[in-house]
């Protein structure tokens, strides 16, 4: 018996890296899967179909379900046909994992519109297109009167909650992604929809690209130290949150290794009262005390 037996999950940007690991993770716990991926370079740049296919054969060689798909997750016709593609394939859906990406690394004063504009599309709006799709047949089936046990695990990144320097679209669309999950989580509990996210910290080929990181994450040369940016290890946290009996919904988690830990929201801290309007020339004085 797996954690996911009977689990019908949709996984984007699963022909590689953090993806592909969960689309095996999933299918070895008996989940059917739907591995999405439009191929392509680190920016977007190009398709390539073959990593999906790749993917599912891996799968069917250990005995377990799953179909390609290569629909544009950012594109409203392409995130619908994406969930049809579970429910014409496998009868259901109870899982989305909303993991795709791209990067189009660069400081402020030398990005372009078109670095900002894909970016924020790929991965704010590609979290958003088959998150609504899927939203909308869940509240269907639930007000059929099906009970519903439906998870969505979104990816945000450190790079948004936390901020790194050179990635302020990236960071921008993570941290999106990040406020997306705890409204939508709000939003869809009526219809028995969970949302959580994740912020993983693994060896990409996205984190091999980021400035600062490329030494970091090499893997170790010793096969008996653990090899903390092995992306499987992001993996179990992710299939924890979509078992059907978790309650743990509107969380974001940050995951390293063998390292789990809890973001909290953005919080008002110190603060400056006054029983009446405040003048600048105070503010200019008081506003050091909050830092």
């Amino acid at each position: 018996m797996g954690t996911l037996d009977g689990r019908v999950a949709i996984i984007t940007g699963a022909g590689r890296g953090i993806g592909r690991e969960h689309a095996l993770l999933f299918a070895s716990e008996g989940a059917k899967v739907v591995v999405n991926d439009l191929g392509g370079g680190l920016d977007g740049s190009s398709t390539q179909a073959s990593p999906a296919e790749q993917v599912v054969e891996e799968i069917k060689a250990l005995g377990g379900e799953a179909v390609a798909n290569h629909d544009d997750i950012a594109d409203w016709s392409g995130g619908e046909r994406l969930i049809q593609t579970a429910i014409e394939t496998f009868g259901d859906l109870h899982v989305l994992v909303n993991n795709a990406g791209i990067l189009r690394d660069r400081v402020l004063v030398n990005l372009s519109e078109d670095d900002w504009d894909s970016v924020i599309k790929v991965h704010l709006k590609g979290h958003f297109v088959p998150t609504r799709h899927a939203a909308t047949y869940w509240r269907e089936q639930a007000k059929a009167g099906k009970t519903v046990k439906a998870s969505i695990i979104n990816t945000s990144s450190t790079s948004g909650l936390l901020g790194n320097v050179g990635q302020s679209n990236y960071g921008a669309a993570k941290s999106g992604i990040a406020s997306f999950t705890v409204i939508i989580n709000e939003e869809l509990k009526r219809y028995g929809v969970r949302a959580n996210a994740i912020a993983p910290a693994a060896r990409t080929r996205m984190t091999e690209s980021t400035p600062g990181l490329s030494d970091v994450v090499q893997k170790p040369g010793d096969a008996a130290v653990f090899d903390s940016w092995d992306p499987a290890n992001i993996s179990p946290l992710v299939a924890a949150l979509a078992m059907e009996d978790s309650e743990i919904n509107g969380q974001v988690f940050f995951v390293q290794g063998g390292t789990v830990r809890r973001f909290q929201n953005w919080t008002m801290m110190e603060t400056l009262e006054k029983n009446d309007r405040w003048s600048v020339a105070e503010l200019a004085e008081k506003l050091p005390t909050l830092i």
